[in-house]
């Protein structure tokens, strides 16, 4: 058998085939279809690892290629970029598959529900092994399609309109993606990710069209990226269950926009000849505008999960200010921060969603003197805005501080101002809820929704006590290779980046 194929085959299969069986499952079939959902999520996570383990220690190259006609070709691979992206995503669809179990219970359309769920995770997990652009669209659109009916899952009013919403910037963003795959294939024809360098040996006839195909991508990703002003469905799309949130924010859109602007930098146009072109700095400006305008509407919003979703078009922007940067820190900075956001902001949305199902608190004046009632919970989403605001040891630290490193770096010392500026708006919008949990009184009677032996269901405790211990633990053990901070230098090295 042949590993190296078969391997990113079963990656995807484990949660596409997981997905289309629980379709037909009925809704009283909870414990088969709870069994279905851990036992895929769980073989995902060892496959990775295995993966992991091949290509790190006995350096195996994992590929799968074959010709779709007209020129374009699939192609799966694994490298070490997609190795992280995927170690984020199986990690965390195992948590929140329990926390959604958990979450749902007693609610209807579970079965459809963990269908897209598993199948949004299936498109998740085929933009991380993608090794073209033509293969990363194919899966980035799948995406869009299995995403919608979890963010219309209450079937409300307001949820089929969040809905529409979602629907009508994702699908233009991926015309625009499509438009930008398509014209750069007639100019060079099929280029895989590992071919970095070859627009560069174009002649200087093709700069200027070069430089447009780079800003129809950047706006097609930006979409999903949530860059300013592509930004609008987010906020929007918070009308989604807390585990859709989670999801949406921590790995698989908003993350798949951002994963998709470090693969044009890095692995398609080459962050030096991106430099070269003059294309860096518009984009180095349009993240930083968009880190300080996603932090000042945060600062705005009364809903908690809507304050939480400004502060994800703030905070995934330093992926993108990092990959505009040409220096070393920055680039692992970017990388490291894929996985450091995600896990800190899954965190969270899985606090706000244990607010929201046990004491039925959605507004932020409503959180007054929660930490007396629900202590834990307040413990994990205090440690998780701390991470956000960049206080050591925590992972958030870490990535700020190699994206300020990587400014002085890289000549662009008016990022610190950014970076400093946002951290201090971190803090505006943040603290006062975390001192509004822990030092004011309850404004009035709880009203428990759900009763519990513990302050919470246990399903919905575990897995923020997981993803902030994960984010804990990437802070104070920074230093091993093993972490997130040690694959994402490893991940520069691949790339020809060194210090």
């Amino acid at each position: 058998m042949n590993l190296n194929f078969w391997l990113p085959i079963l990656m995807l299969s484990s949660s596409f085939f997981t997905g289309l069986i629980i379709f037909f499952l009925k809704e009283e079939s909870t414990a088969l279809r709870t069994t279905l959902n851990l036992a895929g999520s769980i073989f995902k996570v060892f496959a990775v690892h295995f993966m992991a383990y091949r290509l790190l220690v006995l350096d195996n190259i994992h590929q799968v290629s074959f010709s779709m006609g007209l020129g374009f070709d699939f192609v799966l691979r694994v490298d070490f970029l997609s190795l992280m992206f995927l170690a984020l995503s199986s990690n965390l669809w195992l948590v929140t598959t329990i926390y959604s179990v958990g979450y749902l219970e007693g609610s209807p359309n579970r079965s459809r529900f963990f269908g897209f769920f598993s199948l949004c995770v299936t498109a998740s997990t085929g933009i991380a092994l993608a090794g073209n652009l033509i293969t990363f669209f194919i899966f980035y659109e799948f995406l869009t399609l299995v995403t919608y009916p979890l963010v219309v899952h209450r079937e409300t009013r307001e949820a089929l309109e969040a809905g529409r919403t979602y629907l009508w910037y994702t699908i233009l963003g991926g015309a625009l993606l499509f438009l930008g795959v398509v014209w750069l294939q007639v100019i060079t024809g099929p280029l895989d990710f590992v071919d970095t360098g070859a627009l560069e040996a174009l002649g200087r006839e093709y700069h200027v069209s070069l430089c447009i195909i780079f800003l129809i991508l950047v706006m097609g990703l930006g979409v999903k990226a949530a860059l300013v002003p592509l930004h609008g469905w987010l906020p929007v799309a918070m009308v989604a269950p807390a585990p859709v949130s989670a999801l949406l924010h921590a790995v698989a859109v908003v993350k798949a926009g951002a994963f998709g602007i470090v693969r044009v930098v890095f692995d398609v146009f080459g962050r030096d000849f991106a430099g070269f072109l003059g294309l860096l700095g518009p984009l180095a400006v349009a993240a930083s505008f968009t880190i300080i305008f996603g932090s000042l509407r945060a600062l705005s919003q009364t809903d908690l999960k809507k304050r939480l979703a400004y502060s994800t078009v703030s905070q995934v922007s330093y992926i993108t200010l990092g990959t505009a940067v040409i220096a070393y820190f920055s680039a692992v900075g970017a990388i490291v921060h894929l996985v450091h956001q995600g896990i800190m902001k899954i965190t969270l949305f899985f606090c706000a969603g244990n607010f929201a199902e046990t004491l039925g608190l959605h507004n932020i004046r409503d959180l007054r003197g929660v930490g007396r009632r629900m202590p834990l919970t307040a413990i994990m989403f205090t440690l998780a805005v701390f991470g956000m605001i960049g206080t050591p040891p925590m992972a958030g630290f870490i990535s700020k501080w190699y994206l300020g490193l990587g400014a002085l770096e890289g000549g662009s010392a008016w990022i610190l101002v950014i970076l400093v500026v946002s951290s201090l708006l971190n803090s505006a919008y943040f603290l006062p809820i975390v001192y509004s949990m822990w030092f004011e009184l309850p404004s009035g009677q709880w009203k428990t929704i759900r009763t519990s032996r513990f302050e919470a269901p246990l399903m919905l405790l575990v897995p923020p006590m997981f993803t902030v211990g994960a984010a804990v633990f990437a802070g104070l053990f920074a230093g091993s290779n093993w972490s997130p901070l040690g694959l994402a230098r490893q991940i520069a090295f691949g790339m020809g980046i060194y210090p």
